[in-house]
């Protein structure tokens, strides 16, 4: 019998329930229980695909093309589920669907309101497929009075009724502010936080409680009073270590166990939480460490290169090396004089996707840096192409290179993708149409070239990787740049799409077209972010 498992949060945003979904579904699994997880985002965006990685945070993509919000990315690490587009909507994706369906008319002349036709396509969202699975995770967006959130609400309540606690539970994480003046830890933001989701109908049956340091017994037993849950389901959600410690914190205050208590599953299983001890243990006691200089565009805000961040500490795990993170604006390398000599300070440089002009100039002398330094050098589709740019002006001599991202090019190096193969469709794209879902998305195979360093690394000659660009490489120059020790070692099955080139004459300088941190998950390092970790860790121990 599948059963639902709702996440609310209150109070504040950014308190972690994408984390605490994911952290709860591999506890389920611990105990053998089978697991899906969804996230319901209540802006009107179709998808964050147009969305600024500055606000918004990068943009995960699924296997088979979605562009979806961050949170898919913690769920596939933690549980190792790869997500579709099945498990991300938004309140635009909802009314867009509404709307298509009223315009052929298959309401029948109704008049469309937001209850029952939008809570009904929610709910609709929420119960579909999954069927093969013990337990689906839905976690809403926002917090819990946010006027955009209120359709998500409605519909979970109606789940809550149509359900029946057997087959339905709601935890609501909510924080608890340590007032330092006071000395004390305030209680009342969370009973607000209930009372404003008990008001809409909802009564949670757990809180999950962000604070800073141990709940008192009298804390949790008030709490329980005044927002009518039991005690033992006043569950505390204090800071840990590191993200990857989150499943053994919960299932230590007992989450995983009052969730199965409320099924009347309690004594079913028990847990294995071998792997995660394991992991635990590897992050708090490294062998060694490495830093990674991270030059991209939007390093102001970290989670724009999320996965990326995460797939570095993957390859340190398979290296057993702590790896600390340098970032570096790249356009405060656009100058010509800029001064580069900061990457003396690292011991490996990553050039991260990205799109439009700004900080093309100082990828490109990051990446130039790092070729005549003997740097360790990973470059991911945008920082790819910047890349390969570098060496046609500077090492082939097309001083003319360039990118028609940025307009007319002298010698387009880079190009837009106009069309292209997707299984058996040829799918077609224009310079001027919509931004939106128009990029190569999703998994796509490539070719590798037999004794290369990356069908090494890979230890096999045909990959499947990820996909989100809608520029390319131009083939036509590929002959002139491997005249000068540059190996186009990956190409789609087609011949026509370079996918993977590293320098031959290099000891570890390679760029991809797809995003491999896509699928980099703690017990399965990506094996490109492993090779790069271990090649930058030979590199430390070069100075």
């Amino acid at each position: 019998m599948k059963r639902h498992i709702f996440i609310t949060g209150g109070v504040v945003s950014s308190l972690g329930k994408g984390i605490a979904s994911a952290a709860l579904g591999a506890l389920l699994q611990a105990r053998g229980y089978s697991v899906r997880l969804r996230k319901l985002d209540p802006y009107l965006n179709v998808d964050p695909g147009t969305m600024s990685p500055t606000q918004h945070g990068e943009v995960f993509v699924t296997d088979d093309g979605a562009e979806t919000d961050l949170d898919l990315g913690h769920y596939e690490r933690f549980t190792g589920v790869s997500a579709s587009r099945a498990d991300n909507t938004t309140t635009g994706r909802i009314y867009q669907s509404i709307l298509e369906r009223e315009r052929r008319g298959d309401y029948l002349g109704a008049t469309l309101q937001v209850i029952p036709h939008v809570t009904d396509a929610i709910k609709d969202f929420v119960l579909s497929g999954a069927d093969d699975v013990d337990f689906v995770l839905c976690e809403i967006g926002g917090t819990v009075g946010d006027i955009e959130g209120l359709p998500f609400f409605e519909a979970i309540r109606q789940l809550g009724q149509e359900l029946g606690p057997e087959r339905c539970i709601f935890i609501h994480l909510t924080l608890l502010p340590y007032i330092a003046a006071a000395g004390e830890m305030k209680t009342k933001p969370t009973q607000h936080s209930v009372k404003e989701l008990r008001s809409i109908g909802i009564q949670p049956d757990i809180l999950l409680c962000r604070a800073p340091f141990p709940v008192p017994p009298e804390e949790r037993r008030k709490i329980a009073l005044f927002c009518n849950v039991r005690p033992e389901a006043v569950i505390e959600a204090l800071d840990v270590a590191n993200i990857y410690d989150v499943p053994l914190a919960y299932c230590e205050k007992g989450l995983d166990a009052e969730v199965l208590r409320h099924f009347g599953l309690e004594k079913a299983s028990t847990p294995d939480l071998s792997k995660w001890k394991d992991v635990s243990s590897a992050i708090a006691n490294p062998d060694g460490a490495v830093t990674i200089a991270i030059v991209g565009k939007y390093v102001a805000l970290h989670d724009a290169y999320k996965s990326v961040v995460e797939a570095l500490m993957h390859g340190g795990l398979a290296n057993r090396v702590k790896v600390n993170l340098k970032w570096i604006p790249s356009d405060r390398f656009d100058s010509p004089d800029a001064d580069l000599s900061e990457l003396d300070e690292v011991d490996g440089v990553l050039l991260p996707g990205g799109f439009g002009e700004r900080g093309a100039l100082g990828k490109m002398r990051a990446a130039g840096y790092a070729r005549r330094h003997k740097l360790p050098c990973f470059g991911i589709c945008y920082g790819m192409q910047m890349a390969v740019i570098e060496l046609a002006r500077n090492l082939a001599g097309i001083e003319n290179a360039g990118t028609t991202e940025f307009g007319e090019s002298g010698t387009p190096i880079v190009g837009l993708m106009s069309e292209w193969t997707r299984g058996n469709t040829r799918e077609v794209r224009a310079k001027d149409g919509d931004l939106g879902g128009t990029m190569r998305l999703g998994a796509y195979p490539a070719y590798l070239t037999a004794n290369s360093k990356v069908a090494d690394i890979y230890g096999a000659r045909e990959i499947s990787e990820r996909h989100r660009h809608r520029y390319e490489v131009n083939a036509a120059h590929i002959p002139e740049l491997e005249k000068h020790g540059v190996l186009f070692s990956g190409m789609s099955p087609d011949g026509k799409l370079p996918e993977i080139f590293e320098l031959t004459e290099h000891p570890w300088f390679v760029g991809v077209q797809f995003h491999p941190e896509l699928k980099s998950r703690p017990f399965d390092p990506h094996p490109l972010f492993k090779s790069f970790i271990q090649a930058a860790l030979e590199q430390s121990r070069l100075v």
